[in-house]
Parts: C-alpha cells; sequence; structure tokens
C-alpha cells in the first residue's frame, strides 16, 4: 500500500509557521508539496541564533523538511504565469497572505477555483476572510492575547503571560491539515468531484482549542477562573508540588485515586478527617491540605515519587526540562523522530500506523534547489497539451 496522500500535490504559497507546518503533516502522510517561496525566501528560514544555520533555520527545517523548493517572484508576470501553471498541476492550494493578497496577486480563491473547479483552496489567516478584523495583521502572540488565552494560566491578578511556545500556529495548522483531509475525502465522495474553499482564522482555531473552557463558559455564563498549576478539576490533589529533589504533578481526581494517593504517601487516615473525606471538603480546606501533602512529598525525590505512585495507580508525573523529555525511554522507538540526511533530527506526525503509516526520507530544501525541474516539467507538460 502506499501512505494515504501519495498522488496528491500542493500548491504551497504559505510561510513562517501555520500555514508550512500544515502542509507539513500533510506531507508526512505522502503528499507532493512544492512550496512556493520569493527570492528572499521564506523568512523563517532565518529563525536562528546559528549563524551557520542562517537559511536553514532549526523551525524551518522541521516544517518543511521533504518538500520542494520553487522561487517565484509573484508580483512579475513570469512568476505570476508559472504559478498558475504549477496550481493547474495541483489538487491542493494552501496560502497564508494576509485577506486580499493573494487576490491582488491573481491568486485568489474565486479565480483559482472558477479555471479548476476540482481544486481545494485553503487559507490560513488571523482573523478569517471576513468580518470587522479581517485585515488586522496578527501572529501567535496576538492571537493568544486577543483571544484571552493569555489569561488563562497562571493566577489571579498575575499580569497575562504568553504560553512559550507557538501554541497557537501549532493547533490551526493541525485544523487547517484537518480540513484539507476532509475535503480531499469529500471530493473524493463527489460524483461531479467538486473541490472546496477553506477559511481558517487562527482566532476560531483557538476558541476550538479552549473548548473546555469555553464551552462551559457560554453555557454557565461563568468566567474560568485562574488557578496556576491546579488541574481542570479543581481538586487540591491535581497540582504540582516540590519534593526532595525537583517537582511532580499528581492527577488523582477520582476518590479511589485520591484514597490511593493518601495510601501511598503513608496517610490513609486523611480520608477519615471530615475535612478530606470527600471532593467539596478537600476543596473547602484545600490550603490545609496542601501542607500536609507538602510535608508528605518532602521525603522523596519527583523521580522515586512518579514510580511509586504510578504503581498505585495515581496519575504523577515529574516536571522535566524539555531536553530530558526527550531522552526518555518511552519516546524510543515509536516512530516520532525522523532523521534526515546530514544528521538533522525532527518529528513525525506523532502517531503511528500498523502499516505505511508518516514520514519522510529528505531535508528541508535549499531555497529554489527544485525550480528548474520543477518550471521544466510544467513547460513540457504545456507543451505535451
Amino acid at each position: 500500500m502506499a501512505r494515504p496522500l501519495e498522488g496528491i500535490r500542493i500548491a504551497d504559497f504559505s510561510h513562517v509557521i501555520a500555514g508550512p507546518l500544515a502542509t507539513q503533516f500533510l506531507n508526512l502522510l505522502g503528499a507532493e508539496v512544492i512550496k512556493i517561496e520569493p527570492p528572499a525566501g521564506d523568512p523563517m528560514r532565518f529563525y536562528t541564533r546559528d549563524p551557520a544555520r542562517l537559511g536553514m533555520a532549526e523551525p524551518f527545517v522541521g516544517a518543511n523538511a521533504g518538500k520542494k523548493s520553487v522561487v517565484l517572484d509573484l508580483k512579475s508576470d513570469e512568476g505570476r504565469d508559472a504559478a498558475l501553471a504549477l496550481v493547474a498541476t495541483a489538487d491542493v492550494v494552501m496560502e497564508n497572505f494576509r485577506p486580499g493578497v493573494a487576490d491582488r496577486l491573481g491568486l485568489g480563491a474565486d479565480g483559482l477555483t472558477g479555471r479548476h473547479p476540482g481544486l481545494i483552496y485553503c487559507s490560513v489567516s488571523g482573523f478569517g476572510q471576513d468580518g470587522p478584523l479581517r485585515d488586522f495583521p496578527a501572529i501567535d502572540q496576538v492571537i493568544q492575547s486577543v483571544s484571552g488565552l493569555m489569561l488563562l494560566s497562571g493566577h489571579e491578578g498575575e499580569p497575562a503571560e504568553r504560553i512559550g511556545f507557538p501554541l497557537v500556529d501549532t493547533y490551526s495548522a493541525l485544523l487547517a491539515a484537518f480540513a484539507v483531509l476532509s475535503a480531499v475525502l469529500q471530493r473524493e465522495r463527489d460524483p461531479e468531484r467538486r473541490g472546496q474553499v477553506i477559511d481558517v482564522s487562527m482566532l476560531d482555531a483557538t476558541m476550538v482549542m479552549m473548548s473546555s473552557v469555553v464551552v462551559p463558559m457560554l453555557l454557565s455564563g461563568q468566567t474560568p477562573v485562574r488557578a496556576g498549576n491546579r488541574g481542570f478539576s479543581g481538586a487540591p490533589t491535581a497540582d504540582t508540588f516540590p519534593t526532595r529533589d525537583g517537582e511532580i504533578t499528581i492527577g488523582a481526581v477520582q476518590q479511589g485515586q485520591v484514597a490511593r494517593l493518601f495510601r501511598t504517601l503513608g496517610c490513609p487516615e486523611l480520608l477519615e478527617d471530615e475535612r478530606f473525606a470527600t471532593p467539596d471538603t478537600r476543596n473547602q480546606n484545600d490550603t490545609a491540605l496542601r501542607a500536609l501533602l507538602l510535608d508528605r512529598f518532602a521525603a522523596r525525590s519527583a523521580e522515586e515519587w512518579e514510580t511509586v505512585l504510578a504503581k498505585a495507580g495515581v496519575p504523577a508525573g515529574k516536571v522535566r526540562r524539555l531536553e530530558d523529555a526527550l531522552d526518555m525511554e518511552q519516546l524510543q522507538n515509536r516512530d516520532l523522530f525522523l532523521d534526515l540526511p546530514g544528521g538533522d533530527r525532527i518529528l513525525n506526525a506523532g502517531f503511528r500506523f500498523q502499516r505505511d503509516g508518516p514520514g519522510i526520507a529528505q531535508g528541508a530544501p535549499v531555497l529554489g534547489a527544485d525550480t528548474q525541474t520543477v518550471l521544466a516539467r510544467l513547460s513540457n507538460k504545456t507543451r505535451a497539451g
């Protein structure tokens, strides 16, 4: 068998993170992604602190390995003509220009899908293709701010704080890839093989990403309370605690888990204490309970508690640095990492198939590496036609 999207060609006009990462997920599933870059290249090529990697910056490699790079000046007639010829051979167009830019370049959704009814055209933008904020520029941290995301973490009264990586870009990319996959399936089932126009708003995507707090607020009208490291359940036994060495996060939410936690910590009598016997009373006396738990956790290291609690059936995890997490034995031999020619290592799709699963064998392309090959192929196709 082939990977799911082999035979699907994507003309990728996107840049930086959200668009390229969306096409990277599709690339990992077998799609041929032709990345159209301006003469200066995707700005993400230069997002690095290492001068030796300028042009092939680490985040660029992670989002573009296995793609082809074609340099076109879309402001020139020659560049636009080449882009239109490429689109004519494509199943999918991905773009993340600000709304209106693609139209001005002659690459808008209406024009292209009018000429190619089977084309799937996906736009990713900060606020979507309509609405009062349509023309506002946006990047990940701006959407984190506008969406309310920055006031969900931390404690009440503290300043807003950005999530420490491009969470909005990443989730928007996943949603865009999911939308494209859905449209491919929809086209396959359509007797007329009609394509689709997809409008992905990073703000919309962020609201969906926050559904576990947005929906309860819509239903109850109550604003979520910032609770630091306290778990979503609000239980004082679902929190992060310092230990003799490092910190550990506990997820004892159900009554049976709490009982096992108390027994493992050597204080089963707490369940007989009316202050801590039920979820309600534990919440009412959470300060006193935390003080008792802090004393118990101080007896061992986070790594020791992690093992002991897990064996007892209590959800628990040591707080690790990223480099330590990547070295965990659990993450090895799960097809999570891809080793590319030249020694680069990147992440795979994050899921496994029993056969013909996601993956790529090639590194990220040098700027314009495939321009001549792709344009020559288009020229030959035109002459043959």
